[in-house]
């Protein structure tokens, strides 16, 4: 999988149903390997706000056709 295709999904977390956003970055090892993800959640309510989310490879549950499932606490 690219890492393009990656970024087209919605990140999801599944303890809360929340919707965390689309991949901004990725922290990959010198192996290659990812190790973190980053997301950029965009707020367009009353005002404008984004909000990062940190979390790792371990933290994603499933990676489907439209969507990333992650769990967080």
């Amino acid at each position: 999988m690219k890492i393009s295709e990656l970024q087209d999904k919605t990140i999801i977390n599944i303890s809360d149903g929340s919707n965390i956003g689309k991949i901004s970055d990725l922290e990959i090892d010198k192996d290659g390997k990812i190790i973190n993800i980053y997301s950029m959640t965009k707020k367009f309510f009353f005002k404008f706000s984004n909000k990062e989310s940190i979390f790792t490879i371990n933290q994603v549950v499933k990676i489907g056709e439209d969507v990333i499932l992650v769990e967080l606490d």
